[in-house]
């Protein structure tokens, strides 16, 4: 199906997830007075609602709390894959943790998966969810050992799957592994009707509550933006990157950019999810937009804020969409951001031992099945209930192997974009942006960020991150500002996106410019 000629190719006009273009949400009020209530959930995604659901079943008071909206972080992004095969992960997991610790991560993401599907039957939801093959593919000499390997893993862990000679899809490959029965879903479809079950339950839902602090007293009190109090027994972080960070899980994360294209393929492809082994990752399944057969395509991932020039990224998927699948009309396109650990495995549990503060992070791009581990893990914790899980995700773990070498070589990483931030010149003056484009600029000797609106409206922003120091970089897929040490996101006028920052990038006024010499 390999295609060889240039196309007219157009991307949509704004950048958009279908996920959200097509639900329609029910909007809910944001916090205007203090609260106090057993359980406070901050972050209202899908591990929010999931714990959030599974805690009121159990007859506890729950509040969940977003910053933004329900559904518009990394949740509506996704590409939907509910599925234990993360990659090659598990004779990874077998060589780091041994062959029980790696057997109870499949068993409890294939439980998580399963959980999904009961509730999916039992609550009649209409969300396309489609039972279906999960592949890993090569076609790198390399990796062909690799992928070799993980059979092998999947033999000695129980894992129905297998190496195959051919993938379902006419797709080059040297190499390929099947995993058996997994599937993929309309994620925010689920959830809407997840919602609906909160509501019937009577859990508080409050959005554009932004939550900035946490006292760790007797019971825990969270601060929020606007000056309200909310008071808890017990608090859950599912905010993405954990909105309370006394200990120092920025140090212990790194954030990853991912790209998402959709289009429809020359020849319809029905059945399976698809990714390859090597980098770029090529992320690959099938979906129904507006009553038509297409493809999500993913990957071109990188470190969030060290990507270059973002719209690269899409290209490269444009490219790949085009030659292997014919598509030449690209309907939705989106990126995403995820948090990876040093050892690959989530941080679920306690903040630390005998806390009333939890946390859910570290999902490295697999948190359909994730998200409903923690909601688990977490629920049973909150309940005094014996959960198989406890250890293999504890937060404070931290592995000699392979956890000190990725720690120190990410903050070695963090530690040279702070200083070279600061030592960039930037090669662009202020009269040089354009309408729609961003850059860094030199303002009176020091560096800043300029971003011209269509309409011709100026915003320059004071460039140093508001975490730690770092020089934020204009992304020009997604016309934000982001950070190359620990992947906080801002607006074009300085509005945080995206923690662990807290706090705007600062605005610079008109008498801190000179427009004549700029």
């Amino acid at each position: 199906m390999k295609q060889s000629h240039n196309s007219d190719r157009t991307s949509p006009a704004s950048p958009e997830s279908w996920w959200i273009h097509s639900t329609k949400v029910h909007k809910f009020p944001s916090l205007e007075d203090d609260l106090k209530v057993e359980v406070a959930i901050i972050g209202g995604g899908i591990t929010g609602i999931t714990t959030a659901f599974k805690l009121a079943k159990e007859g506890l008071q729950v509040a969940l709390l977003e910053a933004d909206s329900l559904f518009k972080g990394t949740t509506g992004h996704t590409t939907a894959k509910v599925t234990s095969q993360h990659g090659l992960i598990y004779n990874e997991l077998i060589q780091h943790f041994g062959e029980n610790k790696a057997r109870l991560y499949y068993q409890a993401n294939q439980n998580a998966k399963k959980q999904i599907e009961k509730w999916i039957k039992e609550y009649n939801i209409e969300c396309e969810f489609q039972k279906t093959d999960a592949y890993i593919y090569t076609n790198t000499e390399s990796y062909i050992g690799e992928i070799k390997k993980e059979a092998e893993a999947y033999q000695k862990l129980g894992i129905e799957g297998r190496l195959i000679d051919r993938l379902s899809i006419d797709l080059p490959h040297k190499s390929a592994i099947v995993m058996k029965n997994q599937g993929h879903f309309h994620p925010l479809h689920y959830l809407v009707k997840m919602v609906e079950q909160l509501e019937n339950l009577g859990v508080q839902i409050y959005e554009n509550s932004v939550a900035t602090q946490m006292e760790e007293g007797s019971p825990p009190t969270i601060r929020f933006k606007n000056g309200k109090r909310v008071e808890a027994d017990y608090v859950v972080s599912a905010s993405h990157f954990p909105f309370h960070d006394n200990r120092g899980y920025f140090s212990r994360l790194y954030p990853e950019r991912s790209y998402v294209i959709a289009g429809k393929p020359l020849k319809p492809v029905t059945i399976g999810m698809y990714i390859n082994a090597e980098q770029p990752t090529r992320s690959i399944r099938p979906v129904t937009i507006d009553g038509e057969q297409m493809l999500l395509i993913g990957g071109d991932g990188h470190k969030a804020g060290q990507g270059g020039n973002e719209i690269d990224h899409y290209k490269a998927l444009e490219k790949f969409a085009l030659e292997e699948f014919g598509i030449e009309k690209i309907d939705y396109r989106w990126s995403t951001q995820d948090l990876v650990t040093p050892d690959k495995l989530p941080y679920i549990g306690e903040l630390s031992a005998g806390s009333r503060v939890f946390v859910a992070t570290g999902y490295r791009k697999w948190g359909m099945t994730n998200s409903h581990v923690a909601a688990q893990l977490i629920s049973d914790l909150i309940i005094e209930k014996d959960n198989p899980y406890k250890e293999l995700f504890a937060p404070a773990r931290f592995k000699a192997n392979p956890s000190v070498k990725k720690f120190i070589k990410e903050n070695l990483n963090v530690a040279s974009h702070l200083i070279t931030g600061k030592l960039e010149v930037p090669d662009k003056e202020l009269k040089d942006i354009k309408a729609g484009e961003g850059a860094a600029i030199s303002i009176k000797g020091k560096r800043a960020g300029a971003y011209k609106t269509e309409e011709g409206q100026l915003f320059i922003i004071d460039t140093t991150c508001t975490h730690m120091g770092c020089e934020v970089n204009w992304n020009s897929g997604d016309k934000t500002w982001d950070c190359p040490c620990h992947g906080s996101r801002f607006t074009y006028t300085g509005e945080v996106l995206e923690g662990p920052a807290e706090r705007p990038l600062k605005l610079l006024d008109d008498d801190q410019i000179d427009y004549t010499t700029s």
